[in-house]
């Protein structure tokens, strides 16, 4: 009997290497956490205990410790170092990852050479690419640097190999996904050997001293590949976004050991490479000499950085019996949402049998609540073909009721329509300080915001379509 039980304790078992969770035998998928090929073989845990060890260094009060070596020095991007905090810290280690072709190895190629210089030196390692292909994409965005070294390796002992030749001050890996150790089984991009080239990295960063900037492939569901340790390890996560029709690329915080995770970067792709956007508000906006039906502003938050966008709606008499319903840059819930307010609480009929089309200008996403305000009435104001007045921006959340709620940062979006030149707002009540010269209209509810539109023009278009029947 003892030694059935013996035997029964030494069984090897399994365990999913992402949330801990065990079972007797081998699965392909998760229980718990619900991940692909993450159960892996372990034996009986031996009970051991670990003795009182040498310390690598006294403990000190924390007010003796020095924080100079933490400082944070720039990218020579101004627009990276806002959402990271200043810039880069030595021995931080930075993920960025986005979708294939969004701009990741452009912009990062910029990066470096930007942050070569005499005292600093920049190793770029690509594993994606050739060395010469390259040195052309460094020749037609002009990121030549003396300092700036390329390397093309797969193989993680190699990139080591060059770290010791080097000894650079910043370490570019693009991306972490096609390195791998010949020392561990699997192929490359496989959780194993993510897993290790990160961790030999992570520590050859701390050692050094030196700044790593990892890039990482994504999912189809737009996640990070790879093991979800891959971001619990590294310091910083960062997403690089943006629709590849579009020129607007956004690099959005996600964590930051050293900074905030509500700051975001805003860059514009074209021929000649990738540079900043100190101002973006301009792409988001079409300007006219005339007010046009169906359009109206707003002003979104994206992290602390307001932006004014514009949105329009088009609507026309539908061909087939059940009307389209088309949104780009918003999403469809929030507007069919705001088509049925309008029905119900703001009683304009037109809507119902009629193709609707709404979109955004720019490629910008608007997914916040406080934009409903200016989808509503956007679509109003396409409904009965009248114009919105000129220099109005609409900010506010509209209820299933109804009323407009209140939204954050109400203050910051009114002066940033202010400094472009915009005179008239509607918001929720209580908006707060409001800039010098401009009016704003406390609206609490859909009843009170379409007053903005003229009267006669309102009556008419509901009238028009009963005609039509």
């Amino acid at each position: 009997m003892a030694a059935r039980t013996k035997t029964t304790k030494d069984r090897p078992s399994y365990r999913c290497t992402e949330c801990g969770w065990q079972t007797a035998k081998w699965l392909g998928r998760c229980p718990e956490c619900q991940a692909w090929g993450t159960v892996e073989e372990y034996g009986a845990p031996a009970v051991r205990t670990t003795a009182p060890g040498r310390v690598t260094s006294s403990a000190v009060p924390i007010g003796q410790v020095d924080g100079r070596s933490a400082t944070a020095r720039t990218t020579g991007v101004p627009e990276l170092d806002r959402v990271l905090g200043g810039g880069l810290v030595p021995g931080a280690v930075v993920l960025l990852a986005g979708e294939p072709g969004v701009g990741k190895s452009t912009l990062l190629l910029d990066v470096a050479a930007k942050a070569a210089s005499d005292d600093h030196r920049t190793l770029y390692v690509t594993g994606e690419e050739s060395a010469s292909q390259v040195r052309l994409r460094a020749d037609r965005i002009s990121a030549i640097a003396d300092h700036l070294y390329l390397a093309a390796e797969t193989d993680l002992a190699a990139v080591l190999g060059h770290l010791d030749a080097v000894k650079p001050s910043l370490l570019i890996l693009d991306s972490v996904q096609t390195v791998a150790s010949p020392e561990i089984d699997g192929a490359p991009g496989g959780m194993a050997q993510v897993r290790e080239v990160a961790g030999a990295l992570i520590r050859a960063s701390k050692e050094r001293g030196m700044s790593t900037l990892l890039v990482g492939h994504v999912t189809k569901d737009g996640a990070i590949a790879g093991p979800r340790l891959l971001e619990h390890l590294v310091d910083v996560v960062l997403h690089f976004e943006g629709d590849r029709h579009a020129r607007l690329r956004l690099v959005r915080g996600v964590k930051n050991r050293y900074g905030t995770t509500d700051e975001v970067g805003c860059f514009e792709l074209h021929d000649e490479g990738i540079t900043g956007l100190t101002d973006p508000s301009g792409l988001f906006l079409t300007r006219r000499a005339e007010a046009v039906p169906g359009t109206c502003l707003t002003v979104t938050l994206e992290g602390r950085r307001p932006l004014v966008a514009e949105v329009q709606a088009l609507t026309v008499d539908s061909q087939i019996p059940s009307p389209r319903r088309t949104t780009s840059g918003l999403e469809t819930s929030r507007v069919s949402m705001m088509l049925a307010v309008l029905e119900q609480r703001g009683r304009i009929t037109a809507l119902g049998k009629r193709d609707i089309y709404s979109a955004t200008v720019g490629g910008v996403k608007l997914t916040e609540p406080a934009a409903d305000l200016a989808v509503a009435l956007a679509l109003a104001s396409a409904a009965s073909d009248t114009p919105l007045p000129k220099n109005l921006v609409a900010i506010g959340e509209v209820g299933l009721a109804g009323e407009v709620r209140r939204v954050t940062g109400v203050q910051r979006r009114l002066a940033e329509a202010h400094r472009l030149g915009f005179t008239h707002a509607l918001v929720p009540a209580d908006p707060g300080k409001v800039p010098a010269g401009m009016k704003v209209t406390e609206v609490a509810d859909m009843g009170d915001a379409l007053r903005v539109l003229p009267r006669s023009r309102r009556r008419e278009a509901p009238r028009q379509e009963d005609e039509r029947r």
